[in-house]
């Protein structure tokens, strides 16, 4: 495995180190990785919930844990439509970790650095690199349904699109590239790829850019008007490994979304997905990378937010 430690960056992350808790909470990483191993043990699921979890909830106020919260009424971040389909184990994974820190070390660690050390873990336990993150996140104090929409990639964003949702959050084009690989892991539903199967266009039924195997694989899969429950492996070669098969399947013409395929098919980014396809450890670095530079993304240290007792609710 490749060791990667994370470095401090300049502006308000400044402020996050990798032994943040070395005084107050030493073994919060430990405590974390036996929790996300215990669920782990229960569902494979964990893994890719955990992964697409902290995109969703960095790129909506910040990586604040404001995607944890729950409403009574509904209008939490986490009710938006765009994240209606998030799984309940990486929720789970979360809220597990966070009650045996508290066991440990109580009011001490944010929701929002476990999420970070658990989506770290879930890449290590799934065959990924292995790295160093940094902490010293404090939690969010807003969680509305509201402020979700627009600021989540969809599957059928192109390349310019992807760029600039990603560049809102201080990403760049390559780091979007490498953040894109963490669908090496993970399923979707039918109806998020189903416009590329049926009716794509008067001139081809089928979008030409998927491979016509795949393509048939896919539609016995996902037949028209499928069960809004089916679902299918975004990597459909080593669908439980963190690797980098994701860009070998883009370049085979087996990217599941449009924003995976594009990737490939637009002549600025095909570059480095070639690399990556050929060079697994390029890939290891450059994710580790970007995987960092999203956990920076609107932090909130020192005396902004709060520390939660309970990740699905704010402080009384």
């Amino acid at each position: 495995m490749v060791i990667i430690m994370f470095m401090v960056a300049g502006r308000g992350e400044a402020q996050l180190k990798k032994n943040f808790y070395q005084s107050s909470c030493p073994n919060v990483e430990s405590i974390v990785l036996q929790a996300v191993l215990a669920k782990l043990n229960q569902t494979s699921v964990t893994i890719p919930a955990t992964l697409r979890l902290i995109l969703h909830d960095c790129f909506v106020l910040g990586c604040d844990a404001s995607i944890m919260i729950a409403s009574p009424n509904g209008d939490a971040e986490k009710d938006a439509p765009d994240n209606l389909s998030l799984a309940g184990d990486g929720f789970d994974t979360v809220i597990k970790s966070k009650a045996a820190v508290e066991a440990a070390c109580p009011g001490v660690v944010s929701c929002a650095d476990i999420l970070v050390i658990a989506s770290r873990d879930v890449v290590v336990l799934a065959g990924g690199p292995s790295f160093k993150v940094e902490l010293g996140r404090r939690d969010g104090l807003i969680s509305q349904a509201s402020l979700v929409s627009g600021n989540l990639p969809e599957p059928f964003f192109n390349l310019s699109q992807l760029t600039a949702i990603f560049a809102k959050n201080n990403l760049t084009q390559s780091e979007m590239i490498a953040l894109s690989g963490a669908h090496t892991v993970g399923v979707s539903h039918c109806s998020r790829f189903a416009n590329r199967l049926y009716n794509f266009s008067l001139s081809s039924p089928v979008d030409p850019s998927l491979n016509p195997n795949y393509a048939q694989q896919l539609m016995q899969e996902c037949p028209q008007n499928a069960n809004p429950e089916i679902v299918v492996d975004l990597d459909p070669v080593t669908p439980q490994i963190f690797d980098n098969v994701y860009y070998q399947n883009l370049v085979g013409g087996k990217g599941l979304f449009t924003s995976d395929e594009v990737l490939f098919t637009n002549s600025a980014s095909r570059r480095l997905v070639k690399n990556f396809a050929r060079n697994p450890r390029n890939f290891n670095l450059a994710f580790v990378r970007a995987l960092r530079q999203l956990g920076r993304a609107g932090v909130k240290t020192g005396s902004q937010g709060e520390i939660r007792k309970d990740c699905t609710a704010f402080n009384s």
